[in-house]
């Protein structure tokens, strides 16, 4: 019986060595190839509009159809635009605006143009843009970057924005020390 062990271990042992060998091939194999092939770049995030005044997205906000938004890219070294790249928000508020190239040495950043929503176009002091790393040379494999939500701010505060802003109050009371 011992003689049968000795040949089923070792199909097992270079079964094993084969799988340790040939999987890392085919995981990076199965990625997208039109992502990893393409030298751009797609931006995303959302766009709100601040219900309650409180600085912040909090249950009441809502999001903005139709804002328009731009990503624009700086050089590092003079501050120069060096280029931007306009997109509009769809029906959830969420944008997605496809960069081209490389920007590894510059500041990119997406930032609000205007928002469609009368009541709702002044922008948010601090939400009004957000940095974007667009480069390859960074450790992230995917092509998509996220952006930070940004915010327009509503001229008059909602019914029960009070009462909701309140219940912040209270857990910022609760967390001092």
């Amino acid at each position: 019986m011992a003689k049968n062990q000795i040949p089923t271990f070792a199909a097992w042992a270079v079964a094993a060595v084969a799988v340790a060998f040939f999987l890392p091939a085919a995981v990076s194999g199965a990625r997208d190839v039109k992502a990893a092939t393409n030298k751009g770049f797609v931006v995303q995030g959302r766009v709100f509009c601040d219900t309650c005044r409180a600085g912040f997205e909090t249950p009441k906000t809502t999001y903005i159809a139709g804002a328009k938004v731009r990503v624009e890219c700086r050089s590092r070294t003079t501050g120069a635009k060096t280029c931007s790249f306009d997109g509009v928000t769809d029906r959830s508020g969420t944008y997605n605006i496809l960069v081209a190239d490389e920007h590894e040495h510059e500041n990119c950043e997406a930032v609000l143009v205007s928002s469609p929503v009368r009541g709702c176009s002044k922008m948010l002091e601090g939400r009004e843009r957000a940095r974007v790393f667009l480069t390859h040379n960074n450790g992230i494999a995917s092509t998509k970057r996220f952006a930070n939500s940004l915010g327009f701010q509503k001229d008059i505060a909602l019914a029960g924005c009070g009462q909701l802003l309140k219940m912040y109050q209270q857990y910022e009371n609760e967390v001092q020390v």
